[in-house]
Parts: C-alpha cells; structure tokens; sequence
C-alpha cells in the first residue's frame, strides 16, 4: 500500500497585519508573508531611496519614495490575500498560487579562506581606525591581494581537477 503524501499546510496570513507591519517599516510584511528575497529587496530600496533624499534631487525622489511605501503595503496586503486563498484551494483558473517558502536545512557553504580574508580585512580596518597603521603605507601593498586571490583559484582548480 502506498504511502499517503502529506501536504504541508501554510498558516493563515493576515492582511491587517501584513499591511500594519509593511507600514511601521517597509518590508516586513513581506517577510511576515514568508516572502524572504522581497522582503529583504524591498528594505533596501527603501533605505536607498531614503538616503537620496539628502543629495537632491527633490521632489523627484521624494514622491518616488511615497508611492514606493504605499506600492509596498498594498503589495503586502495582496499577497496574504493571495497566500490564504491558495491555502484554502480557491484559486480561479489562470491563476498561480504564490510559492510556499521552502524550508531547507542549510548547507555549509563558502570556503575557510574567503573566511579568513573577510577577518584579516577586518583587523587591517580596525587597527587603521586606531592609528595603529597608516592606510598609505597599506595601500602601497594592494597588489597582494590579487596575487593571493590568483594562487587561491590555481589551488582551487587543481583540487577539484585531483578529486
């Protein structure tokens, strides 16, 4: 006997809330909605719309940004409207449900190296804060990098050519 296929049922989403979250900060409703990637988009628009503010452009950017917060809070909205009514099997023909966000388990990913240079730039920056070293004199060493990054991608490359 087969076994029974087990469908993973969403959780009802509430436009209100939806709506009131993608109010009090653009994108949250989003994420609220399970729509992760738009949500994350949708704060960083804003807050570069935001920073134009500052260099000019005025009020170009200014009624950008308004219809950007009200496009947001209505998108939102629509899409809990959406995720319930797929949720409750009462899509209309020619419509296509909203995907349900998978949940995976994570895969370590990235390599120790990329690791380690994010933390040695770090520490470069940190000590330059302090007038520990001066950034001229660092500077003059940027060619390294390059030469660093080259023998990791001939590493790389002769790893997986051995494997």
């Amino acid at each position: 006997m087969p076994e029974p296929i087990i469908i993973q049922k969403r959780p009802p989403k509430s436009p209100a809330v939806a709506g009131i979250l993608s109010a009090i900060l653009p994108g949250i409703g989003s994420l609220y909605n399970g729509l992760y990637t738009k949500g994350i988009l949708f704060i960083l628009v804003f807050a570069g719309l935001v920073t134009m503010q500052d260099r000019g452009g005025q009020p170009f950017f200014g009624l950008l940004m308004a219809g950007f917060y009200f496009f947001q809070i209505i998108d939102s909205v629509n899409n809990a409207k959406a995720i319930n009514k797929a949720a409750a099997g009462e899509l209309t023909p020619g419509e296509t449900p909203i995907p349900a966000p998978s949940i995976d388990i994570p895969t370590p990913a990235g390599s120790v190296f990329w690791g380690a240079v994010l933390m040695a730039l770090g520490v470069i920056f940190l000590l330059g804060n302090f007038n520990v070293i001066d950034y001229d004199r660092l500077w003059d060493f940027w060619p390294v990098v390059v030469i660093v990054i080259g023998i990791k991608m001939i590493a790389d490359y002769f790893s997986k050519k051995n494997a």
